[in-house]
């Protein structure tokens, strides 16, 4: 949510997402930041949040402004987590300073190839990526890193190796819903654990998308019961309902009835 509309910032509150992130970066005008900073402020404070994660997307490090959000926002008790775009090296700094959790945004050339030392910050809890701000930097289309495979694999490889949750970049075509199930899809078959969303109608997909099902959950524990009765009888790899089934589907199907250990479905 825009750290300068107040509107939308009470809309949030209403909204079944599990992680709301109100950004300071670019989507409030450089006139604006100081008003945005002390409007975030107060509605952090004041408004009825229920069981949300509650994280903001501050301004570059590199920046003045950035270092005024995290003045401002470190010692607020409600805030969660600092989003930190273009992260290029290690955060555990800014979590040293703060207590508070990070979620690093690869944005940049340098942040692409620092990736595993960024992902290992003390206090990072997920790690994710802007499309638009790292096409940019290695001078490529937008499309064509949207949905980048190699950029997605680095994310959920440099996540998952440091136990942390990897988190999809945002679709800003709002209206193209399909679309955005999509790639959401596509995600999930990767790994990642969630995506970012830019709009309301985008949260009731992420939801269902990055939920397990029920007849996910009934598979995985069918899975589980018959590896765990065939293991008892000194069997290895056997066939069920025609699919074989051996250690390592077994090993996934425990993994989707426990569920992520860390972070949430839709920040």
């Amino acid at each position: 949510m825009p750290g300068n509309n107040e509107k939308m910032i009470v809309k949030s509150t209403t909204l079944p997402a599990d992680s709301i992130i109100l950004d300071l970066e670019d989507s409030v005008p450089f006139d604006s930041k100081e008003g945005a900073r002390d409007l975030i402020c107060r509605m952090l404070a004041s408004l009825d949040w229920g069981t949300r994660e509650l994280c903001v997307r501050i301004n570059g490090l590199s920046t003045p402004f950035g270092k005024q959000d995290i003045e401002a926002l470190g010692k607020v008790q409600t805030l969660d987590c600092f989003v930190v775009p273009k992260s290029e090296a290690d955060l555990s700094w800014l979590h040293s300073e703060t207590g508070k959790g990070l979620i690093p945004l690869i944005e940049t050339a340098k942040g692409l190839s620092s990736i595993m030392g960024i992902a290992s910050s003390n206090g990072a809890v997920a790690l994710s990526y802007g499309a638009g701000d790292l096409a940019a930097s290695l001078g490529g289309a937008f499309t064509a890193y949207l949905d980048n495979p190699y950029v997605m694999t680095q994310i959920v490889v440099a996540a998952r190796s440091c136990g942390i949750d990897p988190i999809d970049d945002v679709f800003f075509d709002v209206q193209n819903i399909k679309e955005f199930q999509r790639q959401a899809e596509n995600a999930k078959s990767l790994g990642f654990v969630g995506k970012q969303v830019v709009h309301p109608t985008q949260v009731e997909v992420a939801n269902k998308v990055f939920s397990t099902s029920e007849a996910e959950l009934l598979k995985a524990k069918r899975i589980v019961e018959a590896y765990e009765e065939s293991k008892s009888k000194g069997k290895g790899a056997f066939k069920l309902n025609g699919e074989l089934v051996d250690e390592v589907h077994y090993r996934a199907a425990k993994a989707a009835l426990k569920g992520s250990p860390k972070h949430q479905d839709n920040p």
